[in-house]
């Protein structure tokens, strides 16, 4: 049975968050890979080596996924990230192009949850 690219998304996501960075990048990055984070250079091995610091300084790091939306090769994961367990947070989305079954295309953005705000509504 074929995984679907939510579930290949999802579970790129949370191997990463887990600290396995190595084998979520072996698992789902394909050939020619590249991102749109603004503060690293736009090349597979720039983002994976921040993921894997960011792991290392964050070993209690909480993935909880929200939505996932699917549309051809497309996918947008809309998730709550916390450094720890007292940590307010951030709403991020990644969006994934897929070609080949693989990630070849990568963006986030991310928006810090804000300790007293004023949306009754909430971040999710």
């Amino acid at each position: 049975m074929e995984i679907s690219f939510k579930d290949k998304a999802v579970s790129f996501l949370q191997l990463v968050a887990s600290g396995e960075v190595r084998e979520a990048y072996r698992r789902y990055i394909g050939m020619g890979f590249r991102h749109h984070n603004p503060f690293f250079r736009g090349d597979v091995e720039s983002l994976m080596l921040a993921m894997e610091e960011n792991a290392i300084m964050h070993p209690e790091k909480i993935l909880e996924i929200k939505h996932t939306i699917e549309e051809g090769d497309f996918v947008a994961v809309h998730s709550h990230v916390k450094q720890n367990q007292e940590d307010l947070g951030v709403t991020v989305v990644h969006i994934f192009r897929f070609h080949n079954d693989l990630i070849v295309e990568f963006w986030d953005v991310g928006q810090r949850i804000p300790e007293n705000s004023p949306n009754e509504n909430g971040a999710f």
